[in-house]
Formats: structure tokens, C-alpha cells, sequence
């Protein structure tokens, strides 16, 4: 019979880690409901607890902390993640919200985190609704994820938009780290490309230059350029790296202004596949934040105004964000669409059988759902194209380098006879 390490909170809201013995994951559940405990977690890995069934947590998590330090630096994206989808299934248990962020100060090993959440309970104990404590830390929630948890205060439905923010982030988690991985294979192929150059300039090259020396203007053109570059590179390699360095500080620097930003975008959008890819992927978000939104009761004009701020590119921001004008003013959502010239036939067609059934959330979820998996499926296609391009050039330089070396020694022969 398997053993199954299990997390769990107690009714005074006291976190109780240990290990049974059972057939499978849900008699394990099961026997923790039995004892009036609230499952945080199963694993059958045995990872989650040293100690016996029952032992306080403070003892087991004290034995991790001897085991690996704990982590430094400050509350990020992912600790938010883990504790909104804790505190969901906390709460759906049944859970009292203080209980629940005692448990997680409990649980936490972050000082960050566990300072944070303690600053969280202290506002819920004073009597604040927690949206109010959360917009006490804006820059680290935003006015996404505060909004939601205002619309389940208001619904009485915490859990269930604890639930779909958990999921909302995972999407978005999920979607960014397709575009890095995208991203990480180009790079490399990039990075043996420059390294391949410098060893055959710094190298191989100069074991050829004893013998074309006394040659002068009687070497082929190729070749004079060939040599030339790798003198170069061993003579001056310092201060090319040094241009280098300062090349790429004043590039980030002026791609970090307003100015480098918006410049930057617009030539991204121009681009013929990169342009389209990073168009639907802003798209995406907006269509996705927009439908969460609405979907958990947010007001459209409130939901429109957070949903344009999730969109990275200024360009297609601005745009977008002459929709909420038109929707106050009267417009239907279809028509404020169509004037931003933003939106292909498709999601037209979708937001007006949204508006016309009373659903637009749905409609605005399937909409990022379809966008989603064209961006997939673009940056898919471009990875099989890119790809052999990039080897083919890598190729190709190498190959420049190997016939200017051996049209010299040709020539070489040629004034011999």
C-alpha cells in the first residue's frame, strides 16, 4: 500500500503536515475530512512531511529549514500563484479567511511572503474587506487580481474567483513561457553562430598567415578580408568588447525610454511574422483578462479600462483604450471594436452573438482561447522555419571562411607553376 505525505489545516486553523498509509489519494482526503481536517495537499512522493501523522507544522517546517535554506528576495508572480490557489482550496473547505492566511503564514519559508501576509491578516483582523488590503500593495496585485477579489467579496463567492484567478494566471504563465521557449533555441543557435566566428578568426585563420604573408595583393580578394578580420579581432578584441558593452547599454537605455519603446513596437508590428505573433499575443491577453473579468461580475467599463492595461504594446493600448469612451457614451461593445480597427471578422462576429445572448464573458474567454492557439500554432510554424535558416547561415559563414582560406592556397599553387 502506498504512502502518501498530506498538508492539511485544522479547524482552529493550525497547519497539521504528516503521512498515511492508503490505497489512493482520495482515501487519504477522505480520512482527513473524517478527523475534521481541511487537505491542502497529497503527494505520493512522501516529500511533504517528515514527521508523524498530526505533528505540528512549525516542527516540520523547522526540519526543512535545516535541510535547505529558505528562499530570499522579494514576493513574486509565482508566490502569488501558489498562495491565491492555497487559499481557494482553504476557503472552499469551508475555512474562515483569517484561519486561512494564519495557515499560510504558517506554511510560509519566504520572510518576504510570510511579512506580506502577515500585513494582509493584520487589515482583515482590523476589520478592511481583503480587495482593500490587497490595493494596499497595488503594484504587486494590480487592478486585475483586485478587482476579482472585490467581485467575489461582493458575490459571496470567494473560492470560486480564487479558483478561475488561479487558473487566469496559470494561462498566462503557460502562454509566456511558450513565447520564451520559442525564443531559447534561436538564441543558442545565435550564440554558437558568434562563438563559431570568433574560434575561426582567432584560431584557425591566423595557423594560415606564415603562409600567405608574402603573398600581398596577389591573394584573392576573400581571402585579404578573411585575414584582415582575424587581425583585427586579436589586435583589438578589447576594444570591441568594449564597444560592444557600450553599444548595448545605450541601446537598453533607449529602448527602456518611452521614446526607444514605442519605436521599438511599432517596428516589431511591422515585422511580416514576429509583427503578427506579438499582435495576437497582446490580443490575447486583452481578450482574456476581458472575459475573467466580465465573467465574475466586474462592470464593462471598469473590466475595459483593466483588460487595455494588461496589453504590453503602447501602439495597439492606445487603440484599444478608445473603447471605454465609446461604450459610456452609449455604443454597443461590437461597434467600439470595429472603430479600433483592432479586431479580425472572427472576434467581431464572436462579441456580437456575446452581446446579443447576454453572454459576453464566455464569448470573450473563447475569443482568447482561439487567439491562444493561433499564437501556438504562429510561433510553431516560425520555429520550423527559422530554425534550418539560422543553420543554413551558420553553415554558410563557415563555409565563407574555409573557401577564402582555400582560394589563398590555391593561389599559392597557381604562382608556383
Amino acid at each position: 500500500m502506498p504512502e502518501f505525505a498530506w498538508r492539511a489545516a485544522s479547524a482552529d486553523g493550525q497547519l497539521v503536515q504528516g503521512r498515511s498509509d492508503a490505497p489512493s489519494a482520495d482515501a487519504v482526503l477522505r480520512q482527513l475530512r473524517e478527523r475534521s481536517l481541511t487537505p491542502i495537499r497529497v503527494d505520493e512522493s512522501g516529500a511533504l512531511a517528515d514527521g508523524a501523522a498530526g505533528a505540528p507544522a512549525n516542527t516540520t517546517l523547522a526540519r526543512f529549514g535545516r535541510a535547505k535554506r529558505a528562499p530570499r528576495g522579494p514576493v513574486k508572480a509565482a508566490d502569488v500563484r501558489t498562495m491565491t490557489s492555497e487559499l481557494s482550496i482553504m476557503l472552499r473547505a469551508g475555512l474562515a479567511l483569517d484561519n486561512a492566511l494564519r495557515v499560510l503564514i504558517e506554511m510560509s519559508v519566504k520572510p518576504s511572503m510570510k511579512t506580506m501576509l502577515e500585513e494582509l491578516l493584520e487589515d482583515v483582523k482590523g476589520g478592511a474587506p481583503f480587495s482593500r488590503a490587497l490595493s494596499k500593495r497595488h503594484e504587486l496585485f494590480g487592478d486585475f487580481y483586485i478587482n476579482m477579489v472585490r467581485s467575489g467579496e461582493a458575490s459571496g463567492q470567494m473560492s470560486q474567483v480564487l479558483e478561475r484567478l488561479v487558473a487566469h494566471m496559470e494561462r498566462l504563465r503557460a502562454l509566456r513561457e511558450s513565447a520564451i521557449n520559442a525564443v531559447i533555441y534561436p538564441a543558442i543557435l545565435l550564440c554558437v553562430a558568434m562563438l563559431s566566428l570568433i574560434i575561426m578568426l582567432g584560431f584557425v585563420v591566423p595557423q594560415f598567415e606564415k603562409l600567405f604573408h608574402d603573398m600581398g595583393d596577389a591573394l584573392p580578394l576573400p581571402t585579404r578580408i578573411i585575414m584582415l578580420l582575424s587581425e583585427g579581432l586579436r589586435h583589438y578584441w578589447l576594444f570591441l568588447v568594449i564597444a560592444l558593452i557600450a553599444l548595448g547599454w545605450l541601446a537598453r537605455r533607449w529602448f527602456t525610454s518611452p521614446e526607444g519603446r514605442a519605436w521599438c513596437q511599432l517596428r516589431l508590428l511591422g515585422m511580416p511574422i514576429v509583427g503578427r505573433l506579438l499582435y495576437q499575443y497582446d490580443l490575447t491577453l486583452f481578450s482574456r483578462a476581458l472575459g475573467t473579468l466580465l465573467t465574475n461580475g466586474v462592470p464593462l467599463l471598469s473590466a475595459l479600462h483593466i483588460a487595455t492595461e494588461t496589453v504590453g504594446n503602447g501602439n495597439l493600448r492606445t487603440a484599444l483604450a478608445k473603447m471605454a469612451p465609446m461604450v459610456k457614451e452609449g455604443a454597443r461593445m461590437v461597434r467600439a471594436m470595429e472603430a479600433t480597427h483592432a479586431f479580425e471578422p472572427l472576434a467581431v462576429n464572436l462579441v456580437r452573438v456575446g452581446e446579443e445572448t447576454g453572454s459576453l464573458g464566455p464569448m470573450m474567454n473563447e475569443l482568447s482561447a482561439v487567439l491562444d492557439r493561433d499564437v501556438e500554432n504562429g510561433i510553431r510554424r516560425s520555429l520550423a522555419l527559422l530554425e534550418p535558416i539560422m543553420i543554413l547561415a551558420l553553415g554558410g559563414i563557415i563555409a565563407a571562411i574555409v573557401i577564402s582560406i582555400l582560394l589563398g592556397v590555391l593561389s599559392i599553387n597557381d604562382l608556383v607553376k
